[in-house]
């Protein structure tokens, strides 16, 4: 009996040996990715808190409170100033959406409704947030221990078939402008609808000179891949992905086929990668859709479903059906993968963070559920072989010199 109880204690010495440096690895890999964090803030490409607010908050939207105090309704959000602090955030893209099939005047003052949410948080807040209209701006803020706020446009809808319209909002502290959002626009194809112009249309190879021109970054999440291959090619300045991932990794059209990759590297764009889990995960892009197909097919409102004017019995149906077909889950390292694919191809000049927090309905990865979560990400990339170089330009340092990229292309063409 003794024997047994000594071999017992050797063995459980034994698994204690192997556990503790694991995790004593991955507290300190959480530790180096917090003092990486605080030398080089993050700056996320998309957030889409502004919307989200006014969708809350309606007409008290410029009232919010973003402090994340306990009760507040903001704390309900991915963001607020407790965790942007806590998440090492110094510089942020506030996400100005409106629904895609908005157009004309009313997209316009919809989008210029957005734009006052987002130069609210400044305004209100003057001690956490600084607006910012250029790369230089977001480092003079950083150092001052501010957020740099920006504004980027997610739609090219929302300038209402107006060129004019789009160098006022530029004026107004628009820097990137989104080519489409989820359906086609006069401007080119959209990622997530049928081909309509086959790429760019003629108003849209317009913007996008004009863009150039003006010195506002073309972001080309959301648009199809034959438009991203058009606009690549004609656009005098460096692109952006404002938050999409790899099409490789996760074949949803969303994403970037490899090819766009490549010549991205060419012209010095960059991706900045999006936390949604459906754009991620193979799992859980097919998990959504099959999702979406029962909804459907229980209660397809005005004409269809096995319970159609019946939504008691529908959200039976479908809770029962969640209940055989879990969430499949997404990590951190699914995240990575996506990261280290890009790097890979593209090379690490052309990573970037683009959260989509507040845009996602909270479908994000485990371990990245809102803005403080940032170093856990980087923590991970640590775990892959990430070099503290790597990890700062993933955080700013790529958007900071694409940023530039545009501006010294502006400045060229005015002369």
């Amino acid at each position: 009996m003794r024997s047994k109880v000594v071999r017992m204690m050797l063995t459980s010495a034994a698994l204690l040996t192997s556990v503790l440096p694991a995790q004593a690895k991955d507290a300190s890999d959480l530790i180096r990715a917090n003092k990486i964090l605080e030398r080089t803030p993050i700056i996320d490409g998309h957030n889409d808190l502004p919307a989200e607010i006014r969708d809350k908050w309606g007409e008290d939207a410029r009232k919010a409170d973003l402090t994340g105090t306990a009760g507040t309704p903001i704390t309900k959000q991915q963001t607020d100033i407790k965790r942007l602090r806590a998440g090492h955030v110094g510089g942020q893209f506030w996400s100005v959406w409106i629904p895609a099939d908005m157009g004309g005047a009313e997209a316009i003052k919809r989008t210029i409704e957005q734009i006052d949410i987002a130069h609210s948080f400044a305004e209100n807040r003057p001690d956490i947030f600084a607006t910012a209209s250029t790369a230089d701006d977001i480092v003079r803020i950083q150092k001052s221990g501010k957020i740099a706020a920006l504004i980027g446009i997610e739609g090219g809808h929302q300038i209402g078939e107006s060129i004019p319209a789009l160098r006022q909002f530029y004026t107004l502290g628009a820097r990137y402008l989104t080519l489409t959002h989820s359906r086609n626009n006069a401007l080119g194809d959209s990622a997530t609808d049928n081909p309509k112009h086959k790429g760019l249309s003629d108003f849209g190879r317009a913007v996008v000179l004009e863009m150039s021109r003006i010195g506002m970054l073309v972001d080309l999440s959301h648009v199809s891949a034959d438009t991203m291959r058009q606009t690549i090619a004609l656009s005098k300045a460096p692109v952006i992905f404002s938050h999409s991932g790899a099409y490789t990794i996760t074949e949803h059209s969303r994403n970037v086929p490899d090819d766009v990759l490549r010549s991205l590297k060419a012209r010095d764009g960059v991706v900045m990668i999006n936390f949604y889990s459906a754009y991620i995960s193979n799992a859980y892009k097919s998990w959504n859709a099959d999702r979406g197909a029962e909804i459907a097919r229980f209660n397809a409102p005005p004409f269809g479903g096995l319970y159609i004017g019946q939504p008691e019995r529908a959200a039976e149906a479908l809770a029962a059906w969640d209940k055989e077909h879990p969430k499949p889950a997404v990590t951190v390292g699914d995240v990575a993968d996506h990261l280290d694919h890009i790097v890979k191809v593209a090379g690490i000049n052309h990573v970037g963070i683009g959260s989509d927090f507040d845009g996602v309905d909270g479908e994000t990865p485990d371990g990245l559920r809102s803005v403080a979560d940032y170093p856990n990400l980087f923590a991970e990339l640590i775990r892959r072989g990430w070099t503290d170089e790597m990890l700062t330009k993933l955080a700013g340092g790529n958007i900071l010199r694409v940023m530039r990229g545009a501006e010294r292309v502006a400045k060229e063409t005015s002369n």
